[in-house]
């Protein structure tokens, strides 16, 4: 499973930072993408994506600076002669919103939209490979987590048993791999399921929109591998801000990560005002305020940043 960052600013996009936007590739190909904010598809221009290959597009929450880029992309998608289905998930108002602005503008797609509400992406078969849900999260208007989970695991032959019961390597060993039973010559069958060890945990990525009580996340993030966060101020710059914006510090997520036993964070959505450098509107002081609550592999994200997630749960920047 990988992701790669296509805007990592909150609000308004920086020079070096666009809104919000991220694709995620899992293990049976295409991709889809959390959240289009404006220029999402400029974005996308500079990295090896197609929008042919475009399976599905989860909005988390209906501010701008997450779906103002949707209209412009579902656009150039059908400009680019696209024809297969592509499905969209989001907060009901979505279809209104999308319906608008097409109704308004003359859009005309050459290929079937299809509208999953938010509500209903649990029940639905979304995605092949990822079984997707959603969790409600608290910010100014409707937002939502999106949990993505491999759907199936591989298993591994028990080769240390198949040799000591003096199975030698063999077309045999294929067949069972393969989840086929098999009869040696000697007669014994051999049930696969059988002689397959017992597999590995399914890796799960959590991907978040806007929200400022990192704690609605914290049963999801015991059993996951990865969670993508929003860290738009730090504790200081929150404090000082305020309640209303109802955004989240770098230091709160982290001290929920910590508490899940969460092993990768990472964390997005900054504030225009963090600049690199140093001092206390810095990207270095984000993450020394999340350093010091979380021990596990924490990343802050880039643009076009590439993230991969190993069989092994951990994960990489590439």
């Amino acid at each position: 499973m990988e992701f790669q960052f296509l805007g990592t600013s909150s609000g308004t996009p920086s020079k070096a930072r666009n809104v919000s936007g991220l694709a995620l590739r899992g293990p049976g190909g295409g991709w889809s993408l959390v959240d289009c904010g404006e220029g999402t598809q400029h974005r996308i221009l500079h990295t090896t994506l197609s929008l042919h290959e475009l399976r599905a597009v989860f909005i988390t929450h209906l501010h701008g600076d997450h779906c103002y880029g949707l209209p412009g992309l579902l656009a150039s998608a059908g400009m680019l002669n696209r024809t297969a289905p592509l499905t969209l998930v989001g907060p009901p108002p979505l279809w209104a919103y999308i319906d608008g602005v097409m109704a308004t503008t003359g859009l005309g797609l050459p290929y079937p939209l299809d509208f999953i509400p938010i509500g209903e992406v649990a029940g639905g078969a979304v995605l092949p490979d990822l079984a997707v849900d959603a969790i409600a999260l608290s910010h100014r208007m409707p937002s939502w987590a999106y949990r993505f989970t491999e759907r199936t695991v591989e298993r591994k032959l028990d080769v240390a048993r198949l040799r000591a019961a003096g199975i030698a390597p063999g077309p045999a060993w294929g067949e069972l791999q393969g989840g086929v039973d098999v009869v040696l010559d000697d007669g014994r069958v051999l049930r696969a399921h059988e002689w397959l060890l017992a597999p590995r945990k399914a890796r799960t990525i959590i991907v978040g929109g806007d929200n400022d009580d990192p704690g609605l996340l914290l049963d999801a993030a015991r059993t996951a591998e990865v969670l993508v966060h929003e860290a738009t101020y730090t504790e200081e710059v929150l404090r000082k801000v305020g309640p209303a914006p109802m955004h989240s510090s770098a230091l709160r997520v982290a001290r929920m990560a910590a508490q899940a036993g969460l092993p990768n964070l990472v964390l997005t959505h900054f504030s225009p005002r963090y600049q690199d450098g140093e001092g206390p509107l810095s990207m270095a002081a984000l993450e020394a305020e999340a350093r010091g609550a979380y021990g596990g592999r924490l990343f802050l994200a880039r643009d076009f940043d590439r993230y991969v997630l190993g069989r092994d749960g951990q994960l990489v920047r590439s």
